[in-house]
């Protein structure tokens, strides 16, 4: 009984995977699934599309395993996406709302004039942006109709994926979630711990449809009526996908950080036991609780796009026919020759939080090739998170010493150089670069008793490669001035 299952729910696609105590990879299996577009900025998915990856690939990997070894369940998800189902029965009421939509951008610039955003910032660590579920709520439940009646009936159930999932895996018996997720609501206390009703008032969402609040590790729900999986298997650990990769990175001391490079990039610095408070618009949220270490905070800065960039390369711009040629791409040239590229596809995140930016190509002239684009968008990727970084060591009031990398696009050598370059931090880069999945096997290890506390996921971590900054410092201070040139354009009001 040494098995995980860890069920990695992402914004493109669902993972499946299958793990034992020594880390070994037993099966794995991915499928993605369609992002719905209703409107230009409005993001949406459909909740049983998701769930149907969720069972596909639990299929995929369960089917040559002994399944009578599996000891426990894990799961990590895209954290602000909310979704509406029906607490009697789990059907889905609507589609979820993707934490990239931002139809609520004027519900935000609304409550930021009542001068709203301080009080929420001081008890949830978070700013007012679309990106948070909170306002998602709010929007739903006075536009569709279907969720006002089902509220007044005593059956909407509302949360974020991961409570979508364990009341789908558990038959409908629980609507739970963890401080990871319940902390990008806008409606959680970031300190005491609960969905708070000042919180909820200011936005005018009933506290009632949020989900009850456990520790990330420990018994959530047990199986039932999942394909695939025998009942009674017990769903052990839940971390949001950034916190997940954290606790895969092994960051778990106070002044470690990751980076991971998903859809966005998101970097997360434990800051232990204290919440640190941001003075330059970065977000205080809760990495984790556990029984044994309880809870541990986190500051971070979101780049609402990186991976996403190279999507829209090569299905926007059909540039390239796979996502993994544009390393290859870009080294067809030397530099950019100027181009600058500012990703802002769904608007700017940190340290900018401007909903309304969109993205933009500058420097372009007769000469410029495609290779030049091709970089310049790795380059946009790692520009945005030199503005992160340097928001973080403000508030910290020190320099980060060293950063891990994790994630799809940290398998480009040229990008993870670059970053390095830019940063001026060394980057290390582990053997198992979805440190997110690799979170939710930790998780749920933990909260099984396979592993007694966090000292031993540290020694579980293997390095694959460093990446030391290696430009002069007037080659990074040309770089991050064109940069601050372009991104200056963008952000002007």
């Amino acid at each position: 009984m040494d098995t995980i299952l860890a069920i990695d729910q992402g914004t493109t696609g669902t993972t499946a995977l299958l793990m034992d105590r020594e880390l070994n990879r037993i099966a794995e299996a991915s499928i993605d699934f369609e992002q719905h577009f209703p409107q230009p900025g409005w993001v949406e998915h459909d909740l049983e599309e998701i769930w149907s990856t969720v069972i596909q690939t639990i299929g995929e990997v369960t089917k040559h395993q002994d399944i009578r070894k599996l000891a426990a369940i894990g799961i990590t998800n895209q954290r602000e996406t909310l979704c509406f189902w029906d607490r009697k029965t789990t059907e889905p009421l609507a589609r979820a709302l993707v934490w990239q939509d931002r139809r609520t951008a004027a519900m935000c610039e609304a409550l930021r004039s009542k001068g709203l955003e301080p009080f929420f910032q001081d008890n949830t660590g978070l700013l007012l942006d679309p990106y948070f579920s909170g306002t998602k709520a709010a929007w739903a439940l006075k536009n569709w109709p279907v969720l006002a009646q089902a509220q007044q009936q005593g059956r909407l159930a509302a949360g974020t994926i991961d409570s979508y999932l364990i009341a789908r895996l558990s038959g409908g018996a629980v609507h739970v979630t963890e401080p990871s997720n319940a902390s990008r609501t806008l409606c959680f206390h970031l300190t005491r711990h609960e969905f708070d009703d000042d919180l909820c008032r200011a936005l005018g969402v009933p506290r009632e449809i949020w989900p009850e609040v456990r520790p990330s590790t420990g018994t959530f729900a047990l199986t039932r009526g999942v394909p695939g999986i025998p009942d009674g298997v017990p769903i052990t650990g839940v971390l949001g996908d950034q916190q997940a990769a954290l606790l895969g990175q092994a960051c778990t001391r106070e002044g470690m950080a990751k980076c991971t490079y998903g859809t966005g990039a998101f970097m997360l610095m434990n800051t232990g036991k204290a919440p640190v408070k941001s003075r330059h618009r970065l977000l205080t949220t809760i990495a984790w609780k556990m029984p044994r270490e309880g809870t541990v905070y986190a500051l971070e800065g979101s780049a609402f796009i990186a991976g996403a960039a190279v999507q829209w390369l090569r299905d926007g711009l059909r540039l390239i026919r796979d996502s993994a040629e544009i390393e290859s791409l870009a080294e067809s040239v030397t530099d950019s020759d100027g181009v600058v590229f500012v990703p802002a596809l769904t608007g700017l995140g940190a340290p900018y939080w401007d909903p309304q930016a969109t993205g933009m190509l500058t420097g372009l002239t007769r000469g410029t090739q495609a290779g030049h684009i091709a970089r310049a968008v790795l380059e946009g990727i790692a520009f945005q998170n030199a503005d992160i970084l340097a928001a973080m060591q403000k508030d910290l009031g020190k320099p980060l010493a060293s950063l891990n990398v994790d994630g799809g696009a940290a398998a480009n050598n040229l990008l993870m150089q670059f970053q390095s370059d830019v940063l001026h931090v060394k980057l290390r880069r582990p053997k198992y670069l979805e440190t997110t999945s690799l979170g939710a096997v930790f998780a749920a290890g933990l909260g099984a008793g396979l592993w007694s506390d966090l000292s031993e996921i540290e020694k579980t971590w293997k390095k694959d490669r460093d990446f030391d900054p290696s430009m002069s410092d007037q080659q990074r201070t040309e770089a991050m001035s064109r940069w601050s040139r372009a991104i200056g354009r963008v952000t002007m009001k």
